[in-house]
């Protein structure tokens, strides 16, 4: 029995769920992994480990994409809002 304030939901809509959350978090890797290594990374490799400036540029590659992602979220979000 559910305790004040929570629902019963569906195991088979919580694993739909899961699934679809690992999806988007899969797809947003390969995204980022993508973009970031095709703007970073030199594409002849001379050393084993990234070069300062490789992971430098990473770095901040990785930190632009999840503000972008995040200000759009939010944007969104306030729109949805507005719309209801």
């Amino acid at each position: 029995m559910p305790g004040m304030g929570q629902m019963q939901t569906d195991p088979n809509a919580q694993l739909a769920a899961a699934e679809q959350e690992m999806e988007m978090v899969t797809d947003m890797f390969a995204r980022i992994n993508d973009l970031c290594y095709k703007k970073c990374l030199i594409q002849r490799y001379n050393d084993e480990e990234l070069t300062k400036a490789e992971s430098v540029c990473a770095d901040r590659c990785v930190a632009k994409f999840f503000q972008i992602n995040r200000e759009v979220s939010d944007k969104l979000a306030k729109y949805s809002q507005a719309n209801q």
